[in-house]
């Protein structure tokens, strides 16, 4: 297995076999937290096409995929829209009580839910999750507190590292011909 397990190997690979739900925040993690500016006034970020597979192929498969953000981009959720998944959350003040409110409404455990973040406003989200991940750039503070580190960084395929990883611990990873890069 790829990336830093921050904890003892077998433990991990137990906690990655339970995830049914998928929560990303988006710059520094779908994004590698650049913003270009454009003259218009507009800010773009750059996605990978290799998170977007996974990310598609999750929903497909019936996972759960969450993206709460403290930024506010239509256009990222344009984007997230296309790949199937609908519960996104931008400008994002208190990530936590978000995902704190949608477990319970959905009856979910800890344990079945893995987070992935990169800086501090994740720090709190993080320690709901059964299973906390970092990109391989992440602030220190994030580190500290993840079980996983990826050997990705944010915005170059980490959310693929660890959907992939669940999903092949779960038998539910393989060719789709219905899902396609976006």
């Amino acid at each position: 297995m790829s990336g830093e397990i921050t904890k003892n190997r077998k433990t991990v690979l137990d906690k990655f076999k339970q995830v049914t739900t998928f929560v990303f925040d988006v710059d520094g993690v779908l994004t590698n937290g650049n913003l270009f500016l454009l003259g218009n006034g507009l800010m773009a970020r750059q996605m990978n096409i290799r998170d977007g597979y996974a990310l598609q192929l999750a929903v497909k498969r019936g996972y759960r995929v969450l993206v709460i953000s403290g930024g506010d981009s239509p256009e990222v959720k344009e984007r997230l829209s296309k790949l199937g998944i609908a519960d996104v959350w931008m400008k994002a003040e208190d990530k936590a009580a978000i995902l704190r409110n949608y477990m319970e409404q959905n009856g979910l455990t800890n344990e079945v839910v893995l987070y992935m973040g990169d800086d501090i406003p994740d720090h709190p989200v993080m320690l709901l999750a059964g299973l906390p991940c970092c990109p391989a750039d992440a602030v220190q503070e994030i580190k500290e507190v993840s079980v996983y580190m990826s050997h990705i960084k944010g915005g170059g395929g980490c959310a693929r590292d660890v959907i992939e990883k669940v999903m092949k611990l779960r038998g539910d990873w393989g060719e789709d011909t219905s899902v396609r890069a976006q």
